[in-house]
């Protein structure tokens, strides 16, 4: 089964703005117990989509410049990126099911 990647400020452009395929991004820390709450759920997504869609997490303590950018103010946040671009967003700890929809809407 498939690991989120961890994404990080330096490999953040290449990993996720230059794919090819729809990527979700998990903007949480580690003291933050909604992120604590909704992390299982993002790893089985990592393997459910394995080869469909990439997913991955950013620490928002350590990464700090990616967080900036994309304005996060609030964790968890999910971004999904689909050709380099942001096409939906999710905040708060959500539902499996929810984030299923999500990406299935990226996949037709």
């Amino acid at each position: 089964m498939a690991k989120p990647f961890t994404f990080t400020d330096a490999n953040f452009n290449q990993e996720i703005l230059n794919s090819n395929i729809p990527v979700l991004v998990d903007f949480w820390a580690e003291w933050c117990g909604p992120c604590r709450m909704i992390g299982p759920i993002v790893e089985e997504l990592a393997g459910e989509y394995e080869g469909k869609v990439k997913v991955g997490k950013v620490d928002v303590d350590v990464n700090p410049q990616i967080s900036m950018q994309f304005n996060i103010r609030s964790i968890p946040t999910l971004l999904v990126f689909k050709g380099g671009q942001i096409v939906d967003q999710v905040i708060g700890a959500v539902p499996k099911q929810h984030l299923k929809r999500v990406l299935d809407a990226q996949l037709v």
